[in-house]
């Protein structure tokens, strides 16, 4: 309910979804009843799969998600976010207010044993593949252990979702050398060299969109603003060849003939590929699509989560960061302090 396009593209980008994805075994389609009926009238989706779940109220982005959460009780990411802990479902797909999904997956689902903050992972395109950037936004201020963590858990993204055999982390700093950093990057680069990773160090911004990692770890504060740097970056980037092109006459014919080379070019940056972005290290799946998501990112995002259900990513993050957890508290001669 919390889309940008209403309720009628939710509900055709889950007819796209379940056209084309037989994992999924059911859908709960959780929101006002009413409008989800009639969404499913327009689009013509009567997939079997498909069950309403009704929710009154809405989480919006000007609420405050915390107390949203406590005094909206039958909101629809709240009642999402309860299927999946009691079990009636895998995972729970969100368009809303990015705060109100951390809120439900922190309150409603729990974070997995072992870690101390959850996170957002986001993958981005570059020329050949893409890499995964976590945290992406969720907690601005981190300690050590919580970066180590997220570096656990993007390799396990990066290896069971997007196929890397042995993913390349490394912590996003100001220069490749081990003395470069503040403090936190600093110590968490040491509790990084001391896990079962594929730990190649520091790695700076110019490295990003070369082939030189594949997860990259930073706090949420510093992961936000590359995120949308970088998008901004490409919007930019693609106006201004765009006009360049269309200058005169004989630009505008090279243009034709580089047609396609300009579309592939596209499709590689393309958002809608990825649909949005897992919340990572809770009970259960959290996908978090885009609010501006239309009917080809919301089928996207459900195949996504569908798949990272059924690579069992939560069931090997849960397993990885005991083992992490295990190293550090071995290594430091105690047990990691929660934060």
């Amino acid at each position: 309910m919390g889309g940008d396009h209403g309720c009628a593209v939710v509900v055709e980008g889950v007819r796209r979804a379940l056209e084309t994805d037989s994992k999924i075994s059911t859908l709960f389609l959780v929101g006002d009843q009413k409008e989800i009926e009639s969404a499913l009238g327009t689009t013509g989706c009567h997939d079997l799969r498909v069950q309403i779940v009704h929710a009154s109220e809405v989480v919006t982005m000007d609420d405050k998600p915390v107390n949203a959460l406590r005094k909206k009780k039958d909101s629809s990411i709240g009642r999402g976010a309860e299927l999946v802990h009691d079990g009636q479902a895998d995972a729970v797909v969100s368009l809303g207010n990015t705060g109100g999904i951390f809120a439900a997956a922190t309150f409603k689902l729990g974070r997995i044993a072992g870690v101390d903050r959850g996170c957002i992972a986001t993958v981005i395109p570059r020329q050949e593949n893409e890499f995964v950037l976590l945290d992406a936004g969720a907690n601005i201020e981190c300690k050590p252990l919580h970066l180590a963590q997220f570096a656990v858990m993007g390799s396990v993204y990066s290896r069971m979702v997007l196929g890397r055999k042995n993913p390349r982390v490394g912590i996003l700093s100001i220069g490749t050398e081990a003395s470069k950093g503040n403090e936190l990057t600093l110590e968490a680069f040491k509790l990084c060299q001391q896990l079962d990773l594929n730990f190649v160090g520091n790695v700076e911004g110019h490295d990003l969109f070369k082939d030189h990692v594949d997860v990259v770890v930073c706090d949420g504060f510093v992961g936000n603003i590359v995120l949308k740097t970088a998008e901004s970056l490409a919007v930019a980037m693609f106006s201004m060849l765009k006009r360049e092109l269309m200058r005169n006459p004989k630009r505008q014919i090279a243009a034709y003939l580089a047609k396609n080379a300009f579309q592939a070019i596209r499709r590689r940056m393309d958002p809608e590929v990825y649909g949005g972005a897992p919340l990572l290290g809770f009970n259960g799946m959290v996908f978090k699509a885009h609010g501006s998501a239309r009917e080809r990112a919301i089928a996207s995002a459900l195949r996504v989560t569908a798949g990272a259900v059924q690579h069992r990513v939560n069931e090997i993050i849960a397993q990885e960061i005991a083992r992490a957890n295990g190293k550090l508290a071995a290594a430091k001669g105690s047990v990691p302090v929660s934060a």
